[in-house]
């Protein structure tokens, strides 16, 4: 085998800070997303870290009020729209599309490389936006907090959050085009990994639904220079806010989870050596949450001026969306039943998963229904669902995706047995921060309080030490993978011996992908025919029997 030293690959191939800075190689693009979003999971991890400090104790010793608003704001507004929004799709997304589909890079580089600069500007215009006296409203930015109440400069975070929306734009089209029109010969619909599929479904949604966000934000700023389109005095509606901003922010949710899902429907199949269950379900499932994702934002608003009537079909229909999410769950626990399932840190990031989206989606039913969700309204138990959708959820799936094709993206391996440990860390340390708060949201603990009542300290101080144990789970991975960069053994082509044609190329890839277009002939999970031809049931494949 040639010694990665020795050949040419996307991280060799120029070594100046200009060749970084102006590729338009799509794996060399997906980097710079990863070392962007990472500083700033660093830096929402320090806000959320500064609110439980906070709630250790019921008195507000630590941080006043105006400071505890605004921590849990920027802790919002960074991890949602800097770092959730972005992490599949612009690291892994980025990376692998092309080379699932046996292309060499993007329809458009360029555009690419343009996607990651707005990014770049939005984040640069929040962090000035933090710096100079922070934005006191909470994420969603409700009216009339944002506009005739505002206390903070609303108009430069939100002119950050307009910019940025852009560079999803541009990164969903740039995927779609791809899919639609680059794939290999042979490669037909119903042979892509279902994690193309997952990236096309949440490509969908970035196009068709960022632009109404990005809409809604302008017309803040526009209501902060006394157009009145939210102020009753003026004529206008501060619910029409909520409305325009929950149709793009709960499909928002699928645009978070949706990719996380197709990292999960790889992992299965490959540490199971088994065909998935159910292909063409987990597939369509992907579409049917997608569009389904933009029917529901009325569930956010049971609560306000909307009618009981429109309540209850926007309660049916939150249901509905729970269909395709539990077809997923099915099959992939179908796709574990009688397989030779292996445990390596991948599989257990991914198990980890469904346990954690099962209890976040479970509970979301719970917000669906009407007389309950009265009860939980705007408390910790929102909290709770929504951070084991998003953080239980999409970065269980986004750590399960990182191990999984790290030793691809780098060309080393990274030690096991930390990568297991932190799993189980995150796992428990997850668990340990987020569940105590259902209770103390059912008890009637509010949300977004920095000052509460002595009878919640006991749920509030299990809640600061279990994000204790998060957060040094989370810390672990950055260690062990630059370790890996310098000490780590090199992985070859295909280190964990399973499909894909990702996997039959070097790694790192050649600039280029592939030396010659690859032809598929055979299904994307053919595990069965693969032990056929190995003539045993288990054990890892050579590249050479992979998916072409």
């Amino acid at each position: 085998m040639e010694a990665t030293q020795d050949r040419v690959t996307y991280i060799n191939a120029g070594h100046t800070v200009r060749s970084w800075l102006l590729t338009i190689d799509h794996k060399r693009i997906a980097l710079l997303y990863l070392v962007s979003i990472t500083f700033m999971f660093l830096l929402g991890g320090m806000m959320a870290g500064a609110i439980r400090l906070e709630l250790l104790t019921p008195p507000g010793d630590l941080l006043d009020s105006d400071t505890y608003n605004k921590a849990f704001t920027l802790h919002g507004i960074i991890m949602i729209f800097f770092f959730l929004i972005p992490s599949i799709p612009a690291t892994l997304g980025n990376f692998l599309v092309p080379i699932m589909v046996g292309a060499k890079d993007l329809a458009f580089p360029k555009i690419n490389l343009l996607s990651w600069y707005i990014y770049i500007i939005g984040a640069t215009i929040g962090i000035i936006a933090t710096l100079t006296g922070g934005l006191d409203t909470g994420w969603t930015l409700y009216t009339p907090y944002s506009t005739a109440f505002a206390t903070t400069n609303v108009i430069l975070p939100a002119t950050g959050l307009f910019i940025t929306g852009f560079s999803s734009i541009l990164t969903g089209f740039n995927f779609i085009v791809t899919i639609h029109k680059m794939r290999a010969p042979g490669l037909t619909w119903f042979r892509l990994p279902l994690f193309v599929w997952a990236q096309y479904a949440t490509s969908l949604v970035m196009v068709l639904g960022t632009p109404v966000i990005a809409i809604t934000i302008l017309m803040v700023i526009l209501d902060r220079c006394g157009f009145g389109i939210f102020d009753p005095k003026a004529g206008g509606d501060p619910v029409l806010f909520q409305h325009l901003f929950w149709f793009y922010s709960h499909p928002a949710v699928y645009i978070m989870i949706l990719p996380a899902m197709g990292v999960i429907s790889e992992v299965i199949p490959a540490f199971t050596r088994k065909k998935i269950f159910g292909y063409g379900f987990i597939a369509a499932s992907s579409l049917a949450i997608a569009i389904i994702g933009f029917l529901v934002w009325g569930h956010h608003l049971f609560t306000t001026t909307q009618s009981m009537y429109a309540a209850t079909v926007f309660s049916v229909l939150t249901f509905a969306v729970a269909i395709p999410s539990a077809v997923k769950v099915f099959n992939w626990a179908a796709t574990m039943y009688k397989g030779s399932v292996s445990f390596e840190s991948p599989m257990i990031f991914a198990i980890g998963f469904m346990g954690l989206f099962l209890i976040g989606g479970l509970t979301g039913l719970f917000l669906a229904i009407l007389g309950l969700d009265l009860h939980v309204q705007d408390t910790y138990f929102v909290v709770a669902h929504f951070h084991y959708i998003m953080v239980g959820g999409a970065i269980m799936g986004y750590m399960a995706g990182l191990h999984y094709w790290w030793p691809k993206i780098s060309g080393k391996k990274f030690p096991e047995v930390p990568a297991k440990v932190a799993a189980l860390l995150i796992f428990i340390g997850f668990n340990g921060t987020f569940f105590p708060q259902f209770i103390a949201g059912y008890a009637g603990m509010p949300r977004r309080y920095h000052y509460y009542p002595p009878e919640y300290q006991v749920l509030n101080v299990l809640s600061t030490m279990g994000a204790g144990i998060l957060g040094i789970g989370y810390l672990m991975p950055l260690c062990y993978f630059m370790w890996s960069l310098k000490y780590g053994e090199d992985a070859g082509k295909n280190p964990w011996g399973v499909l894909g044609l990702e996997w039959t190329i070097d790694s790192p890839p050649h600039p280029h992908n592939f030396h010659t277009t690859p032809i598929i002939t055979s299904d994307p999970y053919d595990y069965p025919e693969m032990a056929e031809a190995l003539g045993a049931h288990t054990g890892h494949a050579p590249a050479e029997v992979a998916h072409v």
